[in-house]
């Protein structure tokens, strides 16, 4: 019969001693070794992060340039599309200037002995072309009773004054036009100038 101590001995569970965590091998790392271990400079991460942000600036910077120039490119575009739209029937307003003038100097010397048929189908398509080309833009300068305008106006002859005004305008040798706000044709005219040594001598070199 078995000893009662060597009985209470077996019957204990047997258990290993625990490894030591400080141990190198075969255990976790120890908190001394890991406070060992190496760590970025503080001085390091703030020159890196300060690098990022000139970077990031410097290409927000030339993102909005960039975008400035494309719509300085957009809105020149605009213009110039505009521009042409507006005066690209400028030549052909032009060429029709004098077929309007004749037009014109018809129904103004009317013939007596000529059917009065004829002077209204002449108005007729006088009006016609000059309805297409007022749609067009063109718009007639005053000029007879206005004051001389050298932006508008081309005097081709002057006379003393008397009941005119100094540099009215007292007769219109042929109609000036714009188009659309631009010079097309200077109106050809006659101004009065007033009575003196100077103005006198010019009206009679002219």
């Amino acid at each position: 019969m078995e000893n009662e101590k060597d009985l209470v001995l077996r019957q204990q569970p047997e258990t290993g001693e625990s490894p030591d965590k400080d141990a190198p091998e075969g255990g976790a790392p120890s908190s001394e070794a890991a406070a060992s271990a190496p760590l970025p400079a503080t001085a390091d991460l703030a020159a890196a992060y300060e690098k990022l942000r000139a970077e990031k600036e410097h290409l927000y910077d030339r993102l909005l340039r960039q975008q400035a120039e494309l719509e300085n490119v957009r809105k020149r575009v605009q213009r110039e599309k505009e521009e042409f739209r507006q005066y690209a029937a400028e030549d052909l307003v032009r060429a029709l200037l004098p077929t309007l003038d004749s037009f014109e100097r018809a129904l103004k010397h009317r013939d007596p002995k000529a059917p009065e048929a004829i002077y209204q189908g002449i108005e007729v398509t006088y009006r016609e072309l000059l309805g297409v080309l007022t749609r067009a833009g063109l718009v007639a300068i005053d000029a007879t009773g206005k004051d001389f305008d050298p932006r508008f106006h081309q005097a081709v002859e002057t006379v003393a004054a008397g009941d005119h005004r100094d540099q009215e305008i007292v007769e219109e040798l042929q109609r000036g036009y714009l188009l659309k706000h631009r010079l097309l044709r200077p109106a050809v005219v006659k101004v009065a100038v007033a009575a003196g040594p100077k103005n006198s001598s010019k009206a009679a070199e002219d």
